[in-house]
């Protein structure tokens, strides 16, 4: 079942959508930066920002309790274009989803977004480290000319790619989910919202329930994504532009990561009876699907074992026997089923590191499947911390 499905993702992702090129309406973006500590990554992603040849932007640094030059270095940024909001104890650093919430009373509070109609702002969530191409705006415009469009995400690349193999696997894992995964999904109807690079209308977000748009999940940024086709909104993906960020270089703080990201899915499991209720039924079915990889993830996990006790039983019952038990040709099939995808996953990671080359591409996504197997311990590290309790927010340190 989940080769056909990711088959049949991989061959939706091929099509190409449309959407109108003519600009017709002027809109004012906001970018947000959630921020805690984080003086070692912000001025780079600041530049970019401020750089950005788009007129009617400006960007708020959200400062939730940071302890170090965090609030300096977004106070000595363009006071035109870049304004600071700070968030005190015991209010800060409750979460992303917190702080974020409390940008946008901010704005709304200041004054700040006064004469903009909430249908022509557009907030863009960027974390601290993210490097937005300096076409992002041109590109990701056009699609807020529907208005039916609630959010619009850009795909997601490792600036450090190139520090290693490590930093390079996650390069392409974010890579073939935008790709494939994201674009497949423009089709379905399920494009999903990631933590970086989020467009989203002001309007949109007004229409979803609580006390802000972020929820206190762990992965908010999937949550939003879901209430708001929920609510009757187009989530778009789009292919033309990216943001930049750092990937992680210590496999541990990877693996805690993605352990984060992994409870957070398992907290998402509140969204079925809302996506069984108001999702149309092929977006719910893929949705639903999505949800539940955490489960498969966690029974997956076990056949790995079981296919290495199952080799050495047979390798030392060939020594007793004398002769081999099992025909090397019996491996192919092996093979085939866990690698078949390397060859997809490599084409598409050609298109976009096309100094790589296919060939070296296709090597590379071999050591992506075995890479995959870090989510075994994430995700047996996240159930762990559901099971007992655990909420605390796993933030990533930047180097």
């Amino acid at each position: 079942m989940a080769g056909f499905y990711n088959t049949t993702l991989f061959t939706l992702s091929r099509r190409r959508s449309r959407h109108s090129d003519d600009r017709r309406r002027e809109r004012f973006y906001v970018f947000l930066l959630a921020c805690l500590n984080e003086e070692k990554v912000l001025s780079e992603s600041l530049a970019r920002i401020i750089s950005l040849p788009a007129r009617n932007f400006m960007a708020l640094v959200i400062d939730d309790g940071s302890d170090d030059r965090t609030s300096q270095i977004a106070l000595a940024a363009d006071p035109a274009l870049v304004r600071l909001h700070r968030r005190n104890p015991p209010h800060a650093r409750q979460g992303k989803g917190a702080a974020l919430n409390d940008g946008v009373r901010h704005l709304r509070e200041s004054g700040l977004l006064d004469g903009h109609a909430p249908e022509d702002v557009v907030v863009c969530v960027v974390d601290a480290d993210g490097r937005l191409d300096a076409h992002v705006v041109e590109s990701v415009d056009p699609y807020f000319d529907d208005p039916r469009t609630g959010a619009v995400q850009v795909c997601v690349r490792m600036y450090n790619r190139h520090l290693g193999l490590l930093a390079r696997m996650q390069d392409m894992e974010f890579v073939v989910y935008g790709d494939v995964y994201q674009s497949a999904r423009r089709f379905i109807g399920s494009v999903g919202m990631g933590g970086n690079g989020q467009f989203m209308r002001l309007a949109a977000l007004d229409t979803l329930d609580g006390d802000g748009p972020w929820s206190d999940s762990l992965t908010e940024d999937l949550d939003l994504g879901v209430r708001l086709i929920a609510k009757g909104w187009t989530n778009q993906h789009c292919t033309t532009a990216a943001v930049s960020q750092q990937a992680v270089l210590s496999l541990r703080r990877l693996i805690r990561q993605r352990s984060r990201w992994f409870q957070g899915h398992l907290q998402s499991a509140d969204l079925v009876p809302l996506i069984l209720r108001d999702v149309p039924t092929r977006a719910a079915l893929d949705l639903l699907y999505h949800l539940s990889s955490p489960v498969l993830i966690l029974l997956t996990s076990l056949l790995p074992m079981s296919f290495l006790v199952a080799l050495a039983a047979t390798t030392v019952a060939s020594f007793r026997v004398g002769h081999p038990l099992v025909s090397p040709m019996w491996l192919i099939g092996p093979y085939v089923l866990s690698f078949t995808v390397a060859y997809a996953y490599g084409f598409v990671y050609a298109k976009r590191e096309r100094d790589l080359g296919l060939v070296r591409s296709v090597l590379i996504a071999h050591v992506f499947v075995f890479y995959g197997y870090i989510w075994f311990a994430a995700g047996w590290w996240g159930f762990w911390r559901m099971l007992t309790g655990q909420r605390a927010w796993l933030k990533t340190a930047r180097t």
